[in-house]
């Protein structure tokens, strides 16, 4: 490891050297063109370099070019954690840690993701630029769609809706790489293309759909991120699409490039390159294999390659040529990270360097976004008679029960937070000395009948254990998943503590802490109050306590169909949605809808009205929906449109979220909400003519707070 990091100051200071220095070559001048600098930059390299440059780290010594690697960051830059990332023998950094990315799904603000992804952005160039650890290509946002709660990594994606995760998927992009004109201040790579939402048998199953559901719904938080976000690298994921492994199918030039423009780092998922053989068994041998990877567009192996490689190159299979078209790519991105150029042109280089003196996941500004991003992600399930939020001065005696009380959970792809906040810490230092807190883990003994009967309310913390406490490919618990492991049930097995809770003193509150849904039906049915919340934030226990105390209005919003029983679910490698998947095609009556959740105040929806009757190519609909907060609490609204279509010629869902936004109202408030759905987002693509199209037909446009709770719907015409 010594050499590792000796290695690293010597490129450093190499690159010093060279910046201080009369260009020597082409590539290290800032004002030519990009293509042109990486032209000369492969002039100057062996066959031998250019293959070494494959890896995830494209630095070429001999030429002063220092690369950058990967580093993880769904919720928060990664470089410590339950994987030890950054280093197995390495000390962590801490860095802000936010919620999972399902908590970040269920705020249903794209301003705040954009804000968390800046702040995991800077702490990344701060890393690496002050510490020398980490990298600036960073493995988010997961643009993979949540269509089966039963998957594994529900957690680490914003829920089931295509044009939501898109949506959101955008803004962290976004946040990410910053808004300067020439530089990035990091690098997002997308995970994981394409329909990779099941975890059991991963390596060698196929998602088998046809091709309006790969363009209308698995591919579009991917086409967005790169369209829309600018995102200019994804990796592939592990399974088959259709019978072809991701790894070496032809979407990823002909769609992703050709099409979209993605024109940067196209990497394997880890171990994937090995798989094509061991597990999918697609090709004889290796060398067959890495011919086929890199011609695909694969240009970054999270894997051994360099045999493959070179036995390719000398069986015949793969030129020096097919290389260098596909090496460009991880130069284009090195050359937007500034990591070609002098310092003092790229101002995210001065990052960790000149202009700061504190660690930035130890200042207060962004331990404030932590806070207000878990403040947002609470969802609040049911209040039945008003019970929450809980009157501080009217408890004298408050029983906190389960073991997910005293926990922050860490799931496998969080980093270290600089410190965590419990919820049993969090509701103590809401109450100080006005109360008694009894605290039991589980009923041992009675212990929780016991507390619970004595105290004038009960909060009862239970939820799943992101990393299951168990072995890398282990869940013990039936209801619990994680990267390797579906889900085998629906069933909270700690629902039988809340019945015993519940029976000592109806007076409880359930706080699901979880990274998926749970088919929660007694809970539902008996217990007056329910809110949910995703794991690992480092403000966990903080702004748990402001909600169930009121100091903050909670305003979460669900991104995924919870649904009564796992009997309501089809197959779950059946990757055809229509088959009663989602709230665009469930049949059922779920426990809880997509985009539900209640808030302390009440909202009376006024009036709709649109700036036009009719809608063609290339034009938008102004929909302006009057709202009023007519209780006397301040909160925020999530506002949610759909689209129906009407009489079209071709399959359609029942309804699509078109777009959303959450707003701020004060007590008494009337507001005018703007939002605006774009003809493009009516499209639907034309199999015969391979296009997205325009088709003539009537939308009805459906204003809601919940996919089925529609409050005003109007019809328009599409010309």
């Amino acid at each position: 490891m010594k050499k590792t990091v000796t290695y690293i100051f010597f490129l450093l200071s190499v690159v010093s050297v060279l910046a201080q220095k009369k260009q020597q070559y082409a590539f290290q001048n800032p004002n030519l063109d990009t293509e042109k600098r990486i032209d000369n930059l492969l002039s100057l390299m062996t066959l031998e370099v250019k293959i070494a440059v494959l890896s995830t780290n494209p630095s070429v010594p001999r030429l002063g070019v220092v690369g950058t690697g990967h580093v993880e960051g769904l919720h928060g830059l990664a470089l410590g954690g339950p994987a030890k990332w950054g280093g197995k023998d390495k000390e962590p950094i801490t860095t802000t840690t936010f919620p999972q990315a399902y908590g970040l799904g269920e705020t249903w603000d794209t301003d705040l993701i954009q804000k968390v992804a800046q702040i995991e952005g800077y702490e990344a160039r701060f890393a690496f630029q002050k510490y020398q650890r980490g990298g600036l290509v960073i493995r988010a946002p997961n643009a993979d769609i949540a269509r089966d709660p039963r998957w594994g990594r529900t957690e680490e994606s914003y829920g089931e809706d295509a044009f939501f995760n898109g949506t959101m998927t955008v803004a962290f992009v976004k946040g990410l790489q910053g808004n300067h004109p020439k530089y990035w201040q990091s690098a997002a790579l997308m995970k994981h293309f394409l329909a990779n939402s099941n975890e059991d048998g991963r390596t060698y199953t196929s998602s088998n759909f046809d091709e309006r559901l790969w363009r209308e719904y698995y591919s579009v938080p991917f086409r967005m991120g790169v369209e829309e976000g600018g995102s200019r690298a994804f990796m592939a994921s592990y399974n088959k699409v259709n019978g072809i492994p991701a790894t070496v199918h032809p979407m990823l030039k002909e769609i992703s490039q050709k099409e979209w423009g993605q024109n940067g780092i196209i990497c394997t998922d880890g171990g994937a390159f090995r798989l094509l053989l061991s597990d999918h068994k697609y090709y004889p041998d290796q060398y067959l294999g890495a011919a086929a990877a890199v011609k695909a567009g694969i240009n970054q192996f999270l894997d051994d390659y360099e045999e493959a490689v070179n036995g390719a190159v000398a069986k015949g299979y793969l030129t020096e040529k097919d290389i260098d078209k596909e090496i460009r790519g991880n130069f284009r991105v090195m050359i937007k990270l500034g990591m070609l150029d002098a310092s003092d042109e790229n101002p995210y280089a001065k990052i960790g360097k000149e202009q700061d003196t504190i660690d930035p996941w130890k200042t207060e500004a962004h331990k404030k976004i932590a806070l207000e991003t878990t403040q947002k992600s609470i969802v609040l399930l049911k209040n039945d008679s008003k019970f929450l939020p809980l009157k501080k001065d009217k408890i004298k005696t408050l029983a906190i029960i389960g073991t997910r009380a005293d926990q922050v959970l860490l799931d496998w792809y969080s980093g270290t937070p600089p410190y965590t906040v419990t919820p049993l810490q969090g509701i103590k230092n809401k109450l100080g000395a006005n109360a008694e807190i009894l605290y039991a883990k589980n009923n041992a003994d009675g212990k929780a009948a016991e507390i619970a009967k004595k105290a004038d309310a009960v909060i009862v913390i239970v939820g799943n254990h992101p990393v299951c406490n168990a072995g890398w490919a282990d869940c013990p618990v039936p209801s619990e998943g994680k990267e390797a492991v579906d889900r085998q049930s629906l069933t909270l097995e700690q629902e039988d503590l809340i019945k015993i809770v519940y029976q000592a003193n109806p007076k409880t509150v359930v706080a699901l802490i979880s990274s998926f849904p749970y088919a929660i039906n007694w809970t539902q049915e008996h217990v007056p109050a329910i809110v949910h919340m995703t794991q690992n934030s480092q403000e966990l226990g903080t702004a748990l306590a402001d909600v169930l105390f009121g100091d903050y209005n909670p305003a979460g919003r669900l991104t995924q169909t919870w649904v009564k029983d796992i009997t309501d679910l089809p197959d779950l490698l059946d990757y055809n949605i229509r088959n009663g998947r989602t709230y665009q095609y469930f049949k059922g009556k779920p426990l809880y809808a997509f985009g539900y959740g209640l808030s302390y105040t009440d909202f009376n929806y006024n009036s709709l009205k649109t700036n036009s009757e009719t809608i063609s190519n290339n034009d938008e609909i102004k929909v302006t929906v009057s709202i009023t907060n007519s209780g006397d609490k301040d909160g925020d609204e999530v506002v949610q449109l759909y689209v129906k279509h009407l009489n079209s010629k071709v399959e359609r869902p029942e309804k699509e979220l078109r777009a959303f936004q959450r707003v701020f109202f004060k007590a008494g408030e009337t507001k005018e909400v703007l939002l605006k759905v774009k003809a493009k987002d009516l499209q639907y693509w034309n199999v015969g003519k391979q296009q997205f199209e325009l088709e003539i037909n009537t939308v009805e446009l459906q204003i809601g707070s919940a996919s089925d709770t529609i409050h005003f719907s109007k019809k328009i015409n599409i010309k």
